[in-house]
């Protein structure tokens, strides 16, 4: 659908950016939106979206995914890990460095890019490696990777064990104004372990991950912020005990934001029940304490943003014995449904509750948040907030279908996914009039 004007009428308009919440159209001439609350006089749409009974939001933004190109094309084709971005109402997506070969040159990056691009689908922000090859050694050259478009530097989930080595990336990166984001894991503590540490992995006899192997690195992350003054994104926080410090580091001062993973946001290292390989994840599954901890971060600012953590993991290293397993899961099209129930628990307003995967993650991401303001870009989704459905390989679109979440009740599905104006995705359940 390319038409010049398009109306979205008669949904639930909510904006977490301006604490918008009522009922009403909006209206697109070419890639902005014109109106919002009822159509201009004169206005002639080329197409009509119904959206009575829905939400209509501004597109979501994932802080976490990899997109399986370049080198692990078997996992998640970049085309369809997008395309399933749009089913599930992504319209941003922040990709890890962590690909074959690593995201450690310019040249990959804007190779990254330019297939992202051709697609025209979801937008792609890369994230640069910290170190060459993510070995820990050697500084990457962080300026070259920045001007080809990335918008931090990451180690993903790999820790620099050099102390020394990370002190002196964040002194660079600080230098410069860089943002780095890291995971909150000691490369010692965390060696070997596959589950969470605690009276459930003991049962099942399975290597610990302690949670001091996450307070460890953020103290060491924290006096290196200090002694540098660099800014940086927690990735994937997985423990109460890891929230209070975050909590503690903000009340400081030091330029910090983190996210917190949807399956560590709503499960609970009880799920993996009896060795279920879809439930071997990185950070593993925690106690109920840490979830709690977790959601009530998430809902009190603490925590900024929820991401999806989508890792394709194809079906031969999936389905394995939990310890040979390949940790990570599918979630792009996930957010959304984690989202919003994160929103029901929460207590807090929709349009408030919704920040967490808009303009709360945005920022932290250095991006202009989406919104349904007039003059801005038409980036937004209608959302069936009522829809019920189960994550079974058969309802995803994504190249890879383990997902933990699989036999749980989800609820809400997104029908259209508008960019810049045009309706890039449509479900086929759904009814548009023109």
């Amino acid at each position: 659908m390319n038409g010049n004007q398009l109306l979205i009428r008669g949904g639930r308009l909510i904006d977490p950016l301006h604490g918008l919440d009522t009922t009403g159209d909006v209206a697109i001439v070419g890639e902005r939106i014109v109106a919002v609350g009822r159509a201009p006089a004169g206005f002639s749409p080329d197409h009509i979206l119904d959206a009575s009974g829905l939400l209509v939001l501004p597109g979501l933004i994932d802080l976490c995914a990899r997109l399986g190109e370049p080198g692990y094309e078997h996992e998640g084709m970049l085309d369809t890990e997008l395309h399933a971005a749009l089913v599930g109402g992504v319209t941003r997506v922040v990709c890890s460095p962590d690909t074959d070969p690593v995201l450690d040159e310019p040249s990959l990056v804007e190779m990254l890019r330019w297939r992202a691009r051709r697609i025209k689908s979801a937008r792609v922000y890369p994230l640069g490696a910290l170190t060459k090859g993510l070995q820990g050694e050697r500084l990457s050259e962080m300026a070259e990777l920045t001007r080809a478009s990335c918008i931090g530097l990451s180690q993903a989930d790999t820790p620099i064990a050099d102390t020394k080595v990370l002190y002196s990336a964040m002194q660079y990166a600080s230098t410069f104004g860089y943002k780095v984001w890291l995971r909150a894991k000691d490369a010692a503590l965390s060696r070997g372990g596959i589950a969470a540490s605690g009276a459930y992995a003991q049962r099942l006899g399975l290597a610990g991950v302690p949670v001091i192997a996450e307070t460890v690195a953020l103290h060491t992350v924290f006096d290196l912020m200090r002694a540098t003054g660099c800014a940086v994104h927690i990735s994937k926080l997985s423990s109460s005990q890891g929230v209070e410090l975050v909590r503690q580091a903000k009340a400081e001062g030091l330029p910090l934001t983190c996210d917190v993973s949807i399956n560590n946001l709503l499960l609970t290292d009880l799920d993996i029940g009896y060795f279920d390989s879809r439930a071997r994840l990185d950070p593993p599954l925690r106690q109920g304490r840490d979830r709690d901890a977790l959601r009530a971060a998430l809902a009190d600012g603490t925590i900024d943003a929820l991401c999806s953590d989508h890792t394709p993991v194809s079906s031969d290293d999936k389905t394995q014995t939990f310890a040979d397993a390949a940790p990570g899961a599918t979630g792009l099209e996930l957010l959304l449904p984690a989202a919003l129930q994160f929103a029901a628990s929460s207590g807090l307003p929709l349009a408030h509750a919704l920040g967490c995967v808009g303009h709360r993650a945005a920022r932290a991401a250095g991006l202009h948040p989406a919104s349904l303001a007039v003059g801005e870009p038409a980036e937004l989704i209608v959302v069936d907030a009522q829809a019920r459905w189960r994550a079974t390989p058969e309802a995803l679109h994504s190249q890879s279908r383990h997902t933990p979440l699989a036999e749980h009740d989800l609820q809400g599905r997104v029908r259209h996914t508008v960019i810049d104006g045009r309706v890039v995705w449509s479900d086929s359940a759904a009814t548009a009039a023109a």
